[in-house]
């Protein structure tokens, strides 16, 4: 028997795995009342909005995919909010901007998660909406443990919060120190429970109570307190004050919506991801080039290396074709023909150049900073936080299976405590998506108003023979489908256990410009656990990598569910970070 950190549990009444233990136990009661899996997940998603305030909250956004036991078809929740009307590259310009500052006002597109959750207990929900929120306002009012990585956000951040968002103070500054122990957010469960009491006045038809909910988010209060806090000037990470853009407007013209996924079959599986507005079908790319080059050892040299030069590739391609309403040749991307093409470019020795491909012929155009190739810090994977409230990779997962056959993989986030100052009647603060976008015309990822920022938020859905099998993701940012391809081809390539896969040890690169500000990356960069062992580590290097060691237990966080070949449900949790925790029977 293989050592793992925790078993992989086995059931047949419902999974869930989580990057927070609340939020998975929350979901599990869910279950244990009857409800399905997207009530479950709901349920989540609303806790971790109060549990891990520094990784997501209800300003952020969520993308998910879900199977239904009625429909094996794979479909995307977009929950991804769009720039606001006057997010003009010409109105940043005349701040004299060449970057979407990382926080701040500035930073926020028009917030998408509560209204995608909603949108998912509409359509395929069972609960009511009281049922479903009642533990996020339970822990909001009364109280939950602080991880003390929260403490530690507030800590790196409180200067900011003291000098510039004194409404962040009041919030998370304590008699001047950061919180620590039983945290309650009043405002927010205030919210929270003002929405189910508008939502009932509705009566008592469920479906009509989540519109009513949806309609105070996105025309009611919420919308009237964030466009008055909004106009307001703040410090961002520019050095700077400014207002934001987001208006009352833009909240009511924006809703969550359903689409087809990009999906990829690959050993027997097919894989599903959102489109190219985010950055999964990096992962289909990666998968498809693999395929090419045969299997790969993941535990020698060779196989790292392989790896990470075909990441590499993936990513350049998402820089140069990758975006919302672009022209994205994703169909070619994704063709053995333009597959084989790029296997070709995985040589012995470590790229150090961004080198997108031409399908179709096309010409590649890229953003000045990644052609400039300038240098950055190495990022270890977990979240880090600059003093100016500048974040990466902060983010959250939920995967949910139930006895019924219904699955859910979403990825929460944005929103951070550090991402905005908080709106005082709300409880929560705008997000800092918009720094996904460039300010230079003619990019696939150029803002415009109306338009999703090339996001990093990627959750997956497994399909095999038309049936949903696995639901899994990971937070990191840029990191996100980089971990996700380890465990891919450790599990459905491999055999590993669930669990197993999580546990074994993880790479990435930093060859690429960051989806965050300042958007800079690390020609050659290869992020590694120190469990990957010297004689591999001092390869790599021989190979010209540019190596930075990370502790043996840092990079990735995964979470997945599963339906074995016998009907049985599983699921396993990441132990990195000591949060995530997967429940089930």
């Amino acid at each position: 028997m293989t050592f793992t950190t925790r078993p992989t549990l086995r059931g047949t009444f419902g999974m869930v795995s989580s990057t927070h233990w609340l939020a998975s136990q929350s979901a599990m009661r869910i279950l244990e009342l009857d409800g399905n899996a997207f009530d479950a997940a709901a349920a989540a998603g609303f806790v971790l909005h109060v549990v891990e305030p520094h990784l997501n909250g209800p300003g952020g956004e969520v993308p998910g995919i879900i199977a239904t036991a009625d429909d094996p078809t794979p479909r995307v929740l977009s929950g991804q909010g769009v720039a606001p009307a006057g997010a003009t590259i010409e109105h940043y310009r005349s701040l004299g901007l060449t970057l979407v500052p990382g926080s701040g006002p500035l930073a926020a597109t028009v917030p998408g998660a509560v209204d995608a959750w909603l949108l998912l207990l509409r359509d395929h929900g069972t609960l009511p909406l009281r049922v479903v929120l009642e533990p996020a306002i339970e822990y909001a009012r009364n109280g939950h443990p602080l991880v003390p990585r929260v403490s530690d956000t507030v800590g790196t951040v409180q200067q900011l919060f003291e000098e510039h968002w004194p409404t962040s103070a009041a919030l998370w500054l304590k008699d001047g120190r950061p919180p620590t122990g039983r945290f309650r957010n009043e405002a927010y469960a205030a919210t929270l429970e003002k929405l189910v009491v508008e939502a009932e006045a509705a009566g008592a038809d469920r479906e009509a109570q989540i519109e009513q909910a949806r309609k105070s988010w996105r025309e009611g209060f919420v919308a009237e307190a964030v466009d008055k806090f909004s106009r307001l000037p703040h410090r961002d990470s520019s050095g700077s004050d400014h207002a934001g853009l987001i208006t009352g407007q833009d909240m009511a013209s924006f809703s969550a919506s359903w689409e087809d996924p990009a999906t990829f079959d690959w050993n027997g599986y097919t894989v599903a991801k959102t489109g190219p507005w985010g950055q999964g079908p990096g992962l289909l790319q990666s998968l498809a080039v693999l395929a090419e080059l045969g299997d790969v050892d993941l535990d020698s040299a060779e196989g790292v290396h392989t790896t990470v030069e075909v990441m590499k590739l993936s990513y350049a391609d998402r820089e140069a074709w990758y975006g919302d309403g672009a022209d994205v040749p994703l169909k070619t991307l994704l063709s053995p023909a333009y597959a084989a093409e790029r296997a070709k470019l995985v040589g012995s020795e470590a790229s150090l150049e961004l080198r997108p491909g031409r399908p179709d012929g096309r010409k590649p155009v890229l953003p000045s900073i990644a052609v400039g190739n300038e240098p950055g810090d190495a990022t270890t994977g977990e979240p880090t936080v600059s003093s100016a409230g500048e974040t990466r990779g902060d983010t959250c997962h939920v995967d949910v299976i139930d006895r019924w056959g219904n699955i859910i993989s979403a990825t929460p986030s944005g929103g951070w405590l550090q991402s905005s100052p908080t709106i005082p009647e709300l409880g929560f603060c705008l997000g800092s998506r918009a720094q996904m976008f460039w300010l230079e015309d003619g990019l696939p990822a150029s803002l415009a108003p109306g338009k999703r920022p090339r996001t990093t938020l990627t959750p997956t859905l497994v399909l095999r023979d038309g049936q949903p099998v696995m639901a899994c993701g990971s937070p990191g940012g840029d990191q996100q489908d980089q971990w996700q391809l380890l465990f891919l081809l450790r599990h459905l390539g491999q055999g590993m256990d669930l669990q197993e896969a999580i546990d074994a040890p993880a790479w990435h690169t930093t060859g690429f410009p960051s989806s965050f500000y300042p958007r800079t990356s690390e020609p050659g960069g290869l992020v590694i656990e120190t469990r990957v062992g010297t004689a591999v580590r001092d390869e790599l290097v021989r190979r010209g990598h540019v190596v930075t060691d990370s502790d043996a237990w840092s990079l990735g966080r995964l979470c997945a569910v599963r339906k074995e070949a016998d009907g049985v449900l599983a699921a396993a949790a990441n132990p990195r970070g000591m949060q995530g925790y997967a429940v089930g029977r």
